[in-house]
């Protein structure tokens, strides 16, 4: 695709802000919601300050040539889980996650190594095009039940339809914004589409509060008027989050070996499943900016600067980190891919996270607003995964059965559970297309000679 924006370069300072903060809205919602998910008194605004940690890390790992920012990822929720399920304690847990996140950097590591020792040729010879592409448009699929969702939710409970409206005049305008825009306005399309939808969603709510009709309540307030998440007030402009290492200080007497194994067992195994996301992403981002990141600045660079970020992401925030599809497809849709902008991104997610009245206003953006807004996020991920199925061979039937088994597997949801581990649906599909693949090119390979 045409970037308006390249790589290296870099927008005036007052574009920077406000391209920044349209990523942020991106990939915030989900950022947030996964220590809400796991509990146990983790703070999202530490989060969301180790995401920004995180992507810094990356960057400087990648010296600064791939365009991708990291969030709290949502694989390792479960692992969290089971982190603070075997704690003798709330503050042994912490420690755990943190020790859980350094067993999957030093996964990370030692793929990376591998990878600088003997190159990436076997890497494409188990996830070629035919893999990759499926496996990006199922990342995608996946989530459009969680777009439809929160499309027909309203927080103050409205109407459904009405939710419905709002959502959709949010998705209609970023995709105006983002079809027929001009200039500055085709760059921000989300945060246009994000305040338009939060206009109408707030019209109709005070008309339902004046004249006490609930089912006009589409906009929940109490988050700008009362408290933030984990009871800070709005009064308070400045918040000091609760950093996870904070919490763990002082644990360290608490952790017996078995608990230190159970925590392995339950982090390990998930790294790799977040290490063929990270290839799919890393691929599906190349594919938008037409220059392989694998290559330059290399797969080994990348895994390093995800694992190390992730870790040190999971020391401030709890929640190791991974690469965001909402950022990728942001990038594909306003064709700016300057890693200044991520940068500038990782730098206000730092400071955002102490500032309250922010964090509140992101609190109050009604569900169905992100559920529209994600319907074109989720959407331009599948869609580049099926881009590239574009380039494969469809009509070799070995191609077809590969593509089938990874996008039925996938969007159909099949998942497996090994004790507290649970290997999702994407992975699954990966590994049953890998299988697949692998044996119906050995079988071929035989044939041919």
């Amino acid at each position: 695709m045409k970037l308006t924006y390249n790589i290296q370069d870099k927008p005036k300072f007052g574009q920077l802000i406000v391209f920044a903060i349209q990523q942020l809205l991106a990939i915030m919602a989900a950022t947030l919601v996964v220590p809400i998910i796991v509990g146990n008194g983790m703070d999202s605004a530490a989060a969301l300050f180790g995401a920004g940690i995180g992507t810094l890390v990356y960057l400087l790992f990648t010296g600064f040539k791939s365009p991708v920012f990291l969030g709290s990822s949502f694989a390792f929720i479960g692992s969290m889980a089971a982190a603070f399920a075997g704690a003798a304690s709330t503050a042994v847990g912490y420690l755990g996650i943190i020790i859980g996140a350094l067993f999957a950097c030093l996964v990370y590591v030692i793929i990376a190594l591998i990878v600088k020792a003997v190159g990436t040729a076997w890497l494409d010879k188990i996830m070629p095009t035919v893999i990759v592409g499926p496996t990006v448009a199922i990342i995608g699929l996946s989530l459009a039940g969680n777009a439809i969702s929160d499309l027909q939710k309203a927080p103050a409970g409205g109407h459904t339809l009405l939710a419905v409206l709002c959502g959709l005049v949010t998705l209609i305008v970023t995709t105006i914004c983002s079809t027929f825009g001009k200039k500055m306005v085709k760059l921000i399309p989300f945060i246009i589409g994000i305040l338009s939808g939060y206009a109408l969603a707030a019209i109709l709510t005070f008309i339902g509060m004046a004249a006490g009709v609930d089912a006009l309540k589409i906009t929940d307030f109490s988050s700008l008027t009362g408290l933030v998440a984990d009871g800070v007030t709005v009064g308070t402009f400045l918040y000091l989050p609760q950093f996870t290492f904070l919490t763990a200080f002082g644990a360290f007497g608490e952790i017996s070996g078995a608990y230190i194994g159970t925590v392995a067992v339950a982090y390990v195994p998930v790294a790799f499943v977040v290490f063929a996301e990270h290839i799919a992403d890393h691929k599906n981002i190349s594919s938008i900016i037409e220059k392989d990141l694998l290559k330059d600045p290399g797969l080994d660079k990348t895994l390093m600067g995800d694992g190390v970020g992730s870790f040190a992401g999971a020391i401030f925030g709890g929640c190791p980190n991974t690469t965001y599809g909402e950022s990728i497809a942001c990038v594909a849709i306003t064709g700016n891919a300057s890693v200044w902008t991520i940068f500038t991104t990782a730098i206000l997610a730092i400071l955002i996270s102490f500032i309250a009245p922010f964090v509140a206003f992101v609190n109050s953006i009604p569900s169905c607003i992100m559920g529209g807004v994600c319907i074109a996020l989720y959407g331009f991920i599948a869609v580049s995964g099926l881009k590239m199925v574009q380039k494969v061979d469809l009509e070799d039937n070995k191609n077809l059965f590969v593509v089938s088994t990874i996008l039925i597997c996938g969007i159909g949801g099949l998942t497996l559970n090994f004790g507290k581990l649970t290997i999702t649906s994407i992975a699954c599909a990966l590994i049953l297309g890998i299988i697949v693949n692998t044996i119906l090119t050995s079988i071929e390979g035989k044939k041919n000679k």
